[in-house]
């Protein structure tokens, strides 16, 4: 449930910043949506292969899955930052 409320305020923050480069705030914040689960998906299959599945490392396997979730609203943010600003 955190983790909703956390990629709420990721994607306002998202929204700020497109709107700042004069872009569409709505598209960005579906490419954060998108890209914050893809790679949580990618972070849980990757913290199966390495570390396993088994109930005593449930916690693990979750704290990787939402690092690796983190690390996909900063790539949206990466590709957002590099975007030249609107000129008035």
């Amino acid at each position: 449930m955190l983790e909703i409320v956390l990629l709420f305020f990721l994607c306002k923050k998202i929204g700020v910043m497109a709107t700042q480069k004069g872009l569409n705030p709505g598209r960005w914040k579906l490419y954060t949506v998108i890209s914050w689960i893809a790679f949580e998906m990618l972070g849980c299959v990757t913290g199966i292969v390495v570390f396993g599945f088994d109930k005593n490392n449930l916690i693990e396997l979750l704290s990787f899955s939402i690092l690796c979730a983190f690390g996909g609203f900063l790539f949206v943010r990466y590709r957002l930052e590099n975007l030249p600003d609107q000129e008035h």
